[in-house]
């Protein structure tokens, strides 16, 4: 996520954690959607994390979930469905 918006070499501005095996509630990740969305990367913060799934919401101001919680894989960048994305 390096250069996202910059053309001078500036790092991204978030801490994410790409690496599913240590996953906890308050990481934050980046996640991806399914469908339409699929090549945009979003930020989302993690509330609960299960052995082959995730919830997590949208970041939002001070690093906390915003708006609906949506299911995700748990893989180094989790992948929601569309549809949970857009409720």
């Amino acid at each position: 996520m390096m250069n996202m918006g910059s053309s001078d070499g500036e790092k991204c501005p978030f801490d994410l954690n790409f690496d599913p095996d240590t996953f906890k509630p308050g990481d934050l990740v980046s996640y991806r959607v399914d469908g339409s969305m699929r090549d945009m990367p979003f930020v989302g913060v993690l509330v609960e994390v299960h052995d082959d799934y995730v919830m997590l919401g949208h970041c939002g101001a001070d690093n906390k979930p915003d708006g609906n919680i949506m299911r995700g894989t748990r893989t180094d960048r989790p992948l929601v469905s569309e549809a949970d994305a857009l409720a």
